[in-house]
């Protein structure tokens, strides 16, 4: 599956930066993950921590599909509003998945300490009104928030024009986000789960999967058997190829990268990544050596060859979107490029088994617009289900909400 067009930024300032080889023979472990990608990298990085034998398997090169092209705004702000899940699963449900995604922030910025070189910063997101109609639902879910402990501040129309140069007719204020080069701390993370004595391998791909009553076995194109207790899929998109059941919607979302911009004329967006209401949201953030990331102008196509065609064509839409914006920015599309992410319905991830495969099979399909932090979630909790212990997400993540 062609999981990107153009060119990626990650990919071109990063290069290929580590390999692995292919299987050759065959293998036992505990704990097997299909996908060498950020997901797949951040559970086998806790599971190794916690004295599991990990072995992870990617059909490509390591971290060379989606998460070579993702943009990386890490935000407890789910693509849902607080509001609107309280509305379908209840208050509390909806606060575990929000509180939740904001400790996974913080248990980011701890790991990147410890990896290191990974273009972490700790950041501010700006949510604002694309027009007066969305006003007074931006401003219930700032109560909301407010009401229940997060650290928000609601923006009117002169204080947004005064701090960010642009019209708005309000805006939530959050000042708890991040940013991160997502390609770069996948790759970091499997070098050290490699050179730490665990099994990675890359260019090597799964043809079958056998589940038991207390093993996993897979097979490998090439004929090799890797044997385990159990297998965790994180082939991102991917994923939904080995379930009978539709799960999710496949998409497309398109990006852009500038040339470094002056510190001074970037002002406030040094320090906080900016998203609309509108949807689908026009979204920005600032790299570490100064550049503006722009992404959005998603649309259904999943076709790579109809993709590709479109790059250049939204990467140009996105450039006029932020002009409007931000008169003064040089908007300079310098590399852009498409990628391809999934939709669930209420914008929440599964992780967990799902009843085609039995308990032996664990799915991290860490879905939607917080793929990142769904995952730093998603590793503990499937980490919590191989060792039978409950999670107080595991219901609310689970495939069971579909029945």
């Amino acid at each position: 599956m062609d999981l990107k067009s153009g060119y990626p930024f990650w990919a071109i300032k990063n290069g290929l930066m580590r390999t692995f080889p292919a299987l050759d023979q065959d293998i036992v472990c505990d704990v097997a993950i299909i996908g060498g990608g950020i997901t797949g990298a951040l559970i086998a990085d806790d599971l190794s921590s916690n004295g599991y034998a990990v072995a992870v398997i990617e059909q490509r090169d390591i971290g060379w599909g989606s998460t070579a092209a993702s943009t990386a705004l890490l935000q407890y702000e789910i693509d849902t509003h607080l509001t609107e899940l309280a509305a379908l699963y209840g208050e509390v449900d909806a606060l575990k998945a929000y509180r939740a995604c904001a400790e996974a922030i913080t248990d980011l910025q701890k790991l990147a300490e410890t990896v290191g070189d990974v273009d972490f910063e700790m950041q501010e997101s700006l949510y604002y009104a694309s027009r007066n109609r969305d006003k007074q639902s931006l401003k219930d879910e700032f109560l909301l928030r407010q009401k229940h402990g997060f650290d928000v501040e609601w923006l009117e129309p002169d204080a947004i024009k005064k701090a960010y140069g642009f019209k708005s007719p309000g805006a939530i204020l959050s000042k708890l986000a991040a940013r991160i080069d997502p390609y770069r701390l996948a790759s970091k993370l499997l070098d050290r789960l490699h050179n730490s004595g665990h099994k990675v391998f890359d260019r090597t791909e799964i043809k079958q999967l056998k589940p038991s009553a207390d093993s996993v076995e897979l097979l490998t194109t090439t004929g090799h058997k890797i044997s385990c207790q159990y297998v965790i899929v994180a082939t991102g998109y991917a994923s939904q190829k080995l379930l009978k059941q539709n799960v999710a919607s496949n998409r497309s979302s398109y990006a852009f990268i500038t040339d470094p911009i002056n510190p001074e004329l970037l002002g406030e967006l040094n320090k906080t990544m900016m998203w609309e209401s509108a949807r689908p949201y026009l979204y920005m953030r600032t790299t570490g050596d100064g550049r503006l990331l722009v992404g959005g102008e998603d649309d259904d196509i999943d076709i790579p060859a109809k993709r590709d065609k479109r790059v250049d064509k939204k990467a140009q839409t996105l450039a006029k979107k932020v002009e409007k914006l931000f008169p003064k920015l040089p908007m300079n599309p310098t590399f852009s490029w498409a990628g391809t992410f999934a939709e669930t319905e209420d914008g929440l991830p599964f992780f967990g088994p799902h009843k085609q495969y039995g308990e032996r099979v664990q799915f991290a399909m860490a879905y939607g617009g917080n793929g990142i932090t769904y995952s730093m979630i998603g590793a503990a909790l499937l980490r919590a289900n191989i060792e039978q212990r409950e999670h107080p997400l595991a219901e609310l993540f689970s495939f069971s909400r579909l029945d």
